[in-house]
């Protein structure tokens, strides 16, 4: 069966002295990890958390997250992960949405939840790091419960394993369900893809309830590596322990990749373990590619994906001769690009990049009308946009709610980014539309200057339209941020951007 339920078992059985996780200075093995979890799952099963119960998570990178994750594995319960950023009406929906039978959060995060609670459906929640009234405590719970096995539960492969929501916060969530079955071929396939092996130290520093960490953490239990977590990210906790742990893979969204590139220290000579970075989540620009290149030369992948299950990766052999692209599908997966009424466009030309995938969800959560939107025939219509090169390889232009229609004809905010990214003085950069009473729309550019810069904003406009190359791409505004709004998988809101350019 391709199932997850029993895959921290087996590594306990026949890797038991195997370091399994580490996060702060927990450091447990594959034996200790597995009698810990199963401690957990008889505390689920003593309060009728079962198979197919949701268990919806409210927390920060934890030991307790993580475990939860794996508990949820071997009984059968869905574990619905949502962000510690939520608030107000966006936990309402997730919370209720998803069918919730438990909430498990911590301390700190409780005063959201209580805000809301009398809008819940939920009756059972518990705290990971205190006793509150109404609340129980994680650990109590599980304290005096048994190490041994949890009963062995009937798993099928199309069972769900996760609901992962895309939004919340506005109008109304799509709960992502993903299957034990799709889990297990990331672990398996990803595997193989990454390059990975049981002798494999994978560290995280970004959140966990993001789908992208999933791109690491199924398969380094599916061969029984190492797994790191930090509690949050900082880039200069990130090269220490690359360093000092000796890390062979790690995944970094965009702007992290830009903080870890702002540091001296994160060089070639403190990165000598590292077979493998990836950058997720959003196109990361060439000039800093090309930078992560020359500090740790030959471990760079891109991997270009929905949580709905298709992807791209450009593997780290391919970087120098396909640098701008974001790669092409794996074995197993297939792609093409249509046009607005569905009919594939030959390569080079611009549509909507629509794949084929193994890993496709089952469909949105109790959503059926999205889910026959979303995929037709078996095939993903992403919503973003691309073309194909003469050799398959993909390249993105952006979102099609990204775009910028100026003069009626359509501009790509990343063209935009990456001559703008080009300036000795910009960190980083983010381009988006906003209406113009001649041209319809016309493009907006908020850049990260670097430290110490005294470059002015009419200088780096002047630079990034003496550098494009189409009258309808001039930027016709630039704006100085000391940071991008983002959201708790990294990838930055242009929308928030938007708004608080339009107050100003």
């Amino acid at each position: 069966m391709l199932n997850i339920s029993q895959l921290l078992t087996r590594n306990a059985q026949y890797r038991p002295n195997h370091l399994a996780f580490v996060f702060n200075d927990q450091r447990l093995t594959y034996r200790a990890f597995n009698a810990s979890v199963n401690q957990l799952c008889h505390a689920f099963l003593s309060i009728g958390i079962t198979k197919g119960s949701k268990v919806s998570t409210l927390l920060p990178n934890s030991f307790e997250l993580y475990e939860t994750y794996w508990a949820c594995a071997k009984i059968g319960a869905v574990c619905v992960p949502n962000s510690p950023m939520l608030r107000g009406s966006g936990l309402i929906n997730l919370l209720n949405d998803s069918d919730t039978d438990l909430v498990i959060t911590n301390q700190s995060l409780m005063p959201y939840i209580n805000e809301v609670r009398s809008e819940l459906l939920c009756k059972n929640f518990w705290l990971t790091d205190s006793t509150q009234d109404s609340y129980k405590n994680y650990h109590q719970l599980k304290e005096n419960k048994p190490t041994s096995e949890p009963p062995r539960v009937d798993i099928q492969n199309d069972d769900p394993y996760n609901i992962m929501y895309s939004s919340g916060t506005t109008g109304l969530p799509k709960g992502i369900v993903i299957s034990h079955q799709v889990r297990a071929l990331y672990g398996s396939l990803f595997a193989n893809y990454f390059r990975m092996t049981p002798e494999s130290v994978v560290m995280h520093s970004g959140s966990i309830v993001f789908n992208g960490s999933f791109l690491t953490l199924m398969p380094v239990m599916f061969v029984g590596g190492t797994y790191i977590l930090l509690d949050h990210f900082d880039a200069h906790a990130v090269t220490e322990v690359i360093k000092q742990e000796k890390v062979t893979h790690t995944i970094l969204v965009p702007s992290q990749i830009v903080s870890c590139l702002n540091l001296e220290e994160f060089n070639q000579e403190n990165l000598q373990s590292l077979e493998y970075i990836l950058s997720v989540g959003a196109p990361l620009l060439l000039e800093h590619k090309e930078e992560l290149d020359r500090r740790a030369p030959n471990v760079f992948y891109e991997l270009y994906g929905l949580t709905e299950g298709f992807m791209t990766i450009l593997d780290k052999t391919e970087f120098r001769l396909k640098s701008g692209s974001v790669g092409a599908p794996p074995q197993f997966m297939e792609i093409k690009i249509v046009d607005d009424a569905g009919n594939e466009l030959p390569n080079g030309q611009i549509g909507e990049i629509v794949g084929k995938s193994p890993l496709l969800m089952t469909g949105y959560y109790k959503n059926p009308e999205k889910t026959a939107e979303a995929i037709q025939d078996d095939w993903l219509f992403t919503g973003d946009v691309g073309y194909l090169d003469e050799d398959g390889y993909l390249f993105l232009t952006g979102r099609k709610k990204d775009l910028i229609i100026s003069g009626g004809v359509n501009v790509y905010p990343v063209d935009i980014e990456e001559v703008i990214a080009r300036h000795s003085s910009v960190e980083n950069v983010s381009v988006f539309g906003v209406t113009h009473a001649e041209w319809g729309e016309t493009p907006i550019a908020a850049v990260i200057l670097k430290k110490g810069s005294t470059i002015t904003a009419e200088e780096i406009k002047k630079f990034a339209n003496d550098n494009l190359e189409a009258r309808y791409q001039k930027v016709s505004d630039v704006f100085f941020v000391d940071d991008f709004p983002k959201n708790v998988a990294g990838k930055i809101l242009k929308r928030e951007l938007k708004d608080n350019y339009l107050k100003e």
